[in-house]
């Protein structure tokens, strides 16, 4: 006679899905290509590769544009080996999406590995604790994706839970963080690791006179790569909890959507810009933040810290003047922008990873720079504002080496 079995309720099921405790940042690790750029020189090699040294008057405006930036240096994949075997990638629009696509399809995921690697290895866990994996990148597209690539290339469990997000632009890194919150909550012992890979390459393109707003592109975006860890009720015997993720609100600004256009098609992803997107964001930027953290009862800007996403140096000054905060809040926000360029989605996380290692520099008790609580926007196409409330917690000395 065969023993019967008791039948597990779906009201236990779920209850033994949930966790107790909110989402949490357990560690960080970033990583850029080797190939490095200062802003200063960029106008003149950039002008050298594409053939178009001959438009002089162009040269002398996209120097202008490159000096607004407040943008020191920026990392690059792209060779100008590379370019040299692939002219077309050098005109502003000729077909050119396979020579980018044999270049970004490893590429990415490669550089999201060397992120990932430190991440894991500040964690301090075996990589088969990791129970899911979201990988965000706007820069081409494959089947299968730079998720399954960089499953084979960490080892991951072939049972990983993966997301792939491809073209979400600057407000990936804010989307990302929302969705690890979701999993990692409603998961009971759930390690999401998050991988933001960007490599610019996708946009490169020759200068035109008649499309100003594309130059700006050439003159902001940088390739680098940010990896966390994320999980809920952390085993503090042995992982180094860093920020809770308090809070999530995804929103889009009526009427934007001719702020931001990027099209993927055989030249490449084509990038339009307007000129007015700073002031959009100002104008809404203040209910925006109000939706998010009013339940919280914050309402005092300048006893925050912020990670603002630097989509250029006209929307840190916006949102700095719109919101009256003091000069130092978007710190962390510019000098990522200075060293690095705008990285797209990965932008925002290399400033949580600025912003925790000051802390410990500094000696502040909390990762927060010293504050308790804190606001992360990203903004991408939609216009879409990210938002996310942050919790910051004790400093720890434990910190990723970054090289």
């Amino acid at each position: 006679m065969v023993a019967s079995k008791k039948i597990v309720g779906v009201k236990t099921i779920g209850e033994t899905r949930s966790t107790k405790g909110l989402a949490t940042i357990l560690a960080i690790g970033t990583a850029t290509p080797s190939n490095c750029y200062n802003q200063a020189d960029y106008a003149d090699y950039y002008f050298r590769v594409t053939n178009s040294e001959h438009k002089i008057d162009l040269k002398e405006k996209f120097k202008r544009i490159c000096d607004k930036t407040n943008i020191k240096k920026r990392y690059m994949h792209l060779t100008e080996d590379y370019l040299k075997e692939n002219p077309n990638m050098c005109e502003y629009m000729a077909p050119s999406l396979n020579a980018r696509q044999d270049l970004l399809v490893p590429g990415v995921p490669k550089l999201g590995k060397e992120a990932a690697i430190k991440a894991i290895n500040e964690w301090g866990l075996p990589t088969s604790k990791i129970t899911h994996l979201i990988f965000c990148t706007t820069s081409g597209a494959d089947m299968p994706g730079a998720d399954y690539q960089l499953t084979k290339l960490l080892g991951l469990s072939p049972s990983i839970n993966r997301l792939m997000m491809y073209q979400q632009g600057c407000s990936g890194g804010g989307m990302v963080l929302r969705l690890a919150k979701d999993l990692a909550e409603n998961n009971n012992g759930s390690r999401v690791l998050v991988v933001c890979s960007e490599i610019t390459s996708i946009i490169f393109r020759g200068p035109n006179e008649n499309h100003i707003d594309s130059l700006v592109g050439q003159a902001l975006f940088g390739d680098g790569a940010a990896a966390i860890i994320v999980g809920s009720d952390p085993n503090l015997s042995v992982e180094h909890p860093l920020f809770e993720i308090v809070s999530t609100t995804q929103t889009i600004i009526p009427n934007t959507e001719i702020a931001m256009n990027l099209h993927l098609r055989e030249e490449g992803l084509t990038f339009e810009l307007h000129k007015e997107v700073p002031k959009m964001i100002s104008k809404n930027i203040d209910k925006v933040l109000m939706h998010a953290v009013s339940p919280l009862g914050l309402s005092d800007w300048n006893s925050l810290f912020w990670i603002v996403h630097p989509g250029g140096r006209a929307i840190l000054d916006e949102v700095e003047l719109k919101l009256n905060l003091k000069k130092e809040k978007l710190r962390a926000s510019r000098h990522v922008l200075s060293e690095y360029g705008n990285l797209t989605s990965a932008c925002v996380l290399f400033i949580i990873d600025e912003m925790r290692k000051t802390s410990l520099k500094e000696g502040k008790k909390t990762t927060g720079e010293g504050l308790n609580w804190g606001v992360l926007f990203g903004f991408g196409p939609g216009l879409t504002v990210e938002t996310v409330v942050l919790h910051s917690l004790p400093v720890t000395t434990l910190v990723a080496t970054q090289d």
